[in-house]
């Protein structure tokens, strides 16, 4: 699993809204997830294997349904590297306020 695919995943507001649809926790079916969102069945399953491919939800075949659920894993990835990149700002952004101050005195 990459970042980069996780940022490109979310780099779409249908795929977004199906993420925030699923963090509820609730099992949905493919028509249940697209429900109201303006997708046809074959749009909403190229978004689905986009979310899948970046390992954000699972797809798993049941009779004639697919159960979607979300898989937080790469999701976490992601908030870490985010989280990673605040703190080095955050050193740097000090660095520069202890060097405007000191030019003060």
């Amino acid at each position: 699993m990459l970042i980069a695919e996780t940022f490109k995943a979310l780099g779409d507001p249908v795929r977004l809204e199906i993420i925030e649809r699923l963090s509820s926790g609730s099992l949905y079916t493919l028509s249940s997830v697209s429900k109201d969102l303006g997708l046809t069945r074959q749009g909403a399953r190229k978004h689905l294997q986009v979310l899948a491919d970046a390992e954000l939800i699972k797809m798993e075949p049941t009779g004639r349904n697919t159960i979607i659920t979300f898989a937080p894993a790469s999701l976490k990835a992601a908030d870490s590297f985010i989280k990673q990149l605040e703190r080095k700002w955050d050193v740097r952004l000090e660095a520069l306020r202890e060097f405007a101050e000191g030019d003060k005195s």
